[in-house]
This record gives structure tokens, C-alpha cells and sequence, in this order.
């Protein structure tokens, strides 16, 4: 059987030695704790976590911690992530941490994944030839516009090329814009979009809440006609992804936000990193995840960000692919930077750099879809920008 293995980067604090340090984790993380015990059985042995190596890096080290697979439940992400995150992070012995990635073996990666996937995603739009890069949006203004005007942004996004519209990760279901009125509202607005475009265009409503109203939230909303859900993943939990990809009734893409999740992935010493995040996200269900850009407005370290994309899209424990979605600061003037980093299989997600376009909506949304063409047919924006108008104007205003 094979066993756990959790990558780590740390910094010992100034008394301690860096293998010292390391077993510190791994005794924290399995059998041990800051004292002897009476309590401790030979035969519990077996379950101790290991140190199999620590080597220097930059101020720290990294570590790699072997973790019998018998200490962990089968199927409980929530119980994965207090072995391999758990108390360590406040160790006296340490002045840093960062849980870097995991090696899971296949009994603990047997989740049913993504119902669709990237595949199943480009097969709902239609690109499954193309195989062109989706174009994205974020309601904006974030939260106060009516169920109304909402959907008027919606269609006039999607009249201008986007593929999916999705709610901000703070709007769901506050009086001023009540969670079923804004769907049947957008709905009614996509509907006559898809019908003069000839296009299918999909709308992710926020249905994050507490656990035991978020399946039926998301059906109601559904019922309400949407064709995607959303879910902020680090302040609901994997659990809540895993309850919506897994109900029969939630037949529709779960598209998965990481609000807050810099509080752990920001700081390169401390916390947890996106990948092992990434690769939770994809054996919980989710079927598209932010990941983070190359060239937007959040702190981003490019090199780091391919490989988390890469763990959604691999070959993996035979689990379905997850579309990687760039979003924070975009505009067409960055859209070639992003697939000349990130490649095609990515959904550009733009808010400020569709709304904020100066002829509107319409026109920053075929902006964005013009620069994606650009690059597909292997012209610079600025070339391709001669002949249409709205991305002229739109590199205009924001630049390359």
C-alpha cells in the first residue's frame, strides 16, 4: 500500500536544528506531541510520521514528511488537511512553514471529481474544436445593482462574446438583489442573448452558504434556470464542493472561488500553497477553479501558478480536468500574455476590463473576444486592433 507523502518549505527557529524542525512536524502531524507519554503503545508505532529528507533553500529548507496512509479516512478531505495542515503551523520550533504539495496514493484519491470538466465545459459552449481559450465576466459593479440591471450587464456581456457570467463572490442572496428573482431575471436576459447569437452562454450563480442549505440553494436556482453554480471553496469548505458535484439533482458546471485563500497561498515562508488546494478542488468536484494570472493586479509568481494549472489539467487518479480560470485585473491588453503563459485551456475572467471599456459593456466583452482571436489566428493585438474598433479603444485606454 502506498503511503502519504507532503512537501514543506520552513525556516527553524534560531535554537533549533533544521532536522529537529522537521521531525517537529511530523511528530505534530501524527503520533507525538511536546512530552513523553504513557500512553504511547508499541504497536502505535507504525503509524509515526517519517522525515525523508531536508535540504537548504534560499533562508529555509524544504522537507518531505512520509505519512502512513492508515492515518487517514478515506474520502474525508476535511480529515486529509488535519494531518497534513494541521497544527504545525504554530510550532514553537519554527519561525515559518508552508505546505507546498501533497502525494496522494490512489485509495485516498478515489472522489468521483468533476461531473464535466474542461472537456464537458468546451462541449456546453461549443469549442470543443476550437479548443479557443473562454472568455469570462464578473458582474460589476461586486454587489448593490438590482436583479434588474444585473441582468441587463449579463446581456450585454454576452452580446458581445463572452461564454460565462458569473455572480462576485460576495453577492448571494442580499435583499437588494434575493438569489432567484437575479437568476429568472438574468436567465430570461441570456436566453434572448443565446437566441439572437446562436451561442450558449453560462451564468454561474453564487450559491455559497452554510452546509446544511447549500444543495438546496444551488437547486433552487436551477430551478430558477440557472446553468452553472458557484461556490467560494476556502469559506464554505471542499465539503460544500463535494455535496454539489455529487447531488443528482445539480446537473450543471460547479464553478469553485478561492476568496481569502491568499491569507494561506500569499507568503512564500508561511501558510499553504495553491497547488495542494488545486489538487483538493479537482477530487472534490469542481469543475473550474481560480488560479491566478501572469499579469493581473493579485500578487502572482508565474512559474508557480503553470504548475498549479498543470495539476488541474494532467492525466490524474483518471479524475476529469478542471478548467484553470485567470481572473483579477484583466483587460484585452493583457490577454496575450496570459495565453503565451498559461496556454489555451484557460478561462480569462475579466471584470473592470469588460464594464470599464469607454463604449460599455457590449464593447469591452467583443474587446476581450477580439484579443483571444488575435492570438488564435497569430496576430499582435495592435495589428489585429486596425480593423476592430472595440479593441482599439480598449488598448487605448488600459495599454499592453
Amino acid at each position: 500500500m502506498a503511503d502519504v507523502t507532503a512537501f514543506y518549505y520552513f525556516e527553524p527557529r534560531s535554537d533549533t536544528t533544521p532536522e529537529i524542525a522537521a521531525q517537529a512536524i511530523a511528530d505534530e502531524e501524527t503520533t507525538g506531541t511536546w512530552t513523553d507519554l504513557t500512553t504511547r503503545a508499541d504497536y502505535i508505532k507504525r503509524l509515526d510520521g517519517t522525515v525523508e529528507c531536508v535540504e537548504p533553500l534560499g533562508e529555509g529548507y524544504i522537507t518531505k514528511i512520509h505519512y502512513p496512509t492508515e492515518i487517514f479516512e478515506p474520502g474525508n478531505i476535511a480529515q486529509y488537511l488535519s494531518v497534513v495542515a494541521g497544527n504545525l503551523f504554530g510550532l514553537g520550533r519554527l519561525d515559518s512553514v508552508r505546505l507546498l504539495d501533497i502525494d496522494l496514493p490512489p485509495e485516498l484519491t478515489a472522489f468521483k471529481g468533476p461531473k464535466f470538466g474542461i472537456e464537458g465545459v468546451r462541449k456546453l459552449i461549443g469549442t470543443e474544436r476550437t479548443l479557443r481559450p473562454h472568455v469570462g465576466t464578473i458582474i460589476k459593479p461586486k454587489v448593490g445593482l438590482t436583479p434588474k440591471d444585473t441582468a441587463e450587464v449579463a446581456y450585454l456581456a454576452a452580446s458581445g462574446g463572452v461564454d460565462f457570467i458569473k455572480d462576485d463572490e460576495t453577492l448571494t442572496n442580499q435583499k437588494f438583489c434575493p438569489l432567484t428573482e437575479r437568476v429568472e431575471s438574468v436567465m430570461a436576459r441570456l436566453d434572448e442573448a443565446m437566441s439572437e447569437t446562436g451561442r450558449t452562454i453560462l451564468y454561474a450563480a453564487n450559491v455559497s452558504d452554510r452546509a446544511d442549505r447549500i444543495v438546496e440553494r444551488a437547486e433552487k436556482a436551477i430551478e430558477c434556470g440557472a446553468n452553472a453554480v458557484m461556490v467560494d471553496v476556502i469559506t464554505c469548505g471542499f465539503s460544500a464542493v463535494e455535496a454539489l458535484s455529487e447531488e443528482s439533482g445539480i446537473n450543471v458546471p460547479v464553478h469553485v472561488h478561492r476568496t481569502m485563500h491568499a491569507a494561506m497561498t500569499r507568503s512564500k515562508k508561511h501558510g499553504i500553497a495553491m497547488r495542494p488546494l488545486a489538487r483538493l478542488v479537482r477530487m472534490a468536484g469542481g469543475d473550474q477553479l481560480h488560479t491566478g494570472t501572469v499579469s493581473g493586479k493579485m500578487g502572482n509568481y508565474p512559474l508557480e501558478l503553470k504548475k498549479d494549472n498543470k495539476v488541474l489539467t494532467e492525466d490524474w487518479f483518471k479524475l476529469k480536468s478542471v478548467f484553470p480560470v485567470a481572473s483579477g485585473g484583466l483587460h484585452p491588453g493583457k490577454v496575450q500574455s496570459e495565453l503565451s503563459g498559461l496556454g489555451t485551456d484557460i478561462i480569462l475572467q475579466a471584470g473592470g476590463g469588460i464594464h470599464g471599456h469607454p463604449e460599455g459593456t457590449k464593447a469591452g466583452a467583443a474587446a476581450m473576444r477580439q484579443a483571444v482571436d488575435a492570438f488564435m489566428e497569430g496576430v499582435s493585438p495592435e495589428e489585429y486592433a486596425k480593423n476592430h474598433n472595440e479593441l482599439r479603444i480598449a488598448l487605448e485606454k488600459w495599454g499592453k
